[in-house]
């Protein structure tokens, strides 16, 4: 990795970790847990950036937010959030950044690889979530289920749906800056 590369990687991965950072505060309150943008960034940055860079951009959010920068839903910020009923959405950022990454490499730029990798992503989103918020409030699984997953499933995908009409003709612009990283 050149010197020039790696700067290139650190502006990427910077880059996506502050778009993230925008569009997660927007959201709509369903409850408990709010419908949020963050997923969306997410899908966009594990598919242009790959599983390391990709990552890297959540981590970086993560922290971000964590030291009370108010980048999470509803313009929150600070560890009680993470610690919080909606914080094991905010953790599983990382396996969804994660599994999208991994379909979107070993498959490459195919719809439908993305579309699966975002998918698969979204079920461990859901399963960190909702685990956490069972933990958090010591809740039934159909119960956690009915305020965790059901209300996000049509929104979720069409976040799929709009990630993965962006992410092919972006990776086709930016791929070829990114190539000597991968």
């Amino acid at each position: 990795m050149t010197k020039q590369t790696s700067v290139r990687s650190m502006v990427f991965t910077a880059v996506s970790a502050a778009v993230i950072c925008v569009f997660a505060p927007f959201s709509i309150p369903l409850g408990a847990v709010p419908l949020s943008l963050a997923t969306f960034a997410v899908y966009l940055a594990a598919a242009l950036l790959g599983k390391a860079k990709g990552c890297a951009a959540v981590s970086v959010y993560i922290l971000i937010g964590a030291v009370g920068v108010p980048v999470f839903s509803g313009f929150m910020g600070g560890f009680a959030v993470i610690s919080g009923l909606t914080g094991g959405f905010i953790v599983g950022y990382l396996p969804c950044a994660f599994l999208t990454a991994m379909f979107t490499e070993h498959f490459g730029a195919k719809v439908w690889a993305i579309a699966i990798g975002m998918t698969l992503g979204t079920v461990a989103l859901y399963t960190v979530g909702t685990a956490w918020f069972i933990v958090c409030t010591g809740s039934e699984l159909f119960a956690a289920l009915s305020v965790c997953i059901i209300p996000f499933i049509i929104g979720d995908i069409a976040k799929i749906a709009a990630a993965c009409a962006l992410a092919l003709p972006l990776r086709k612009k930016l791929l070829p800056m990114l190539k000597s990283d991968y």
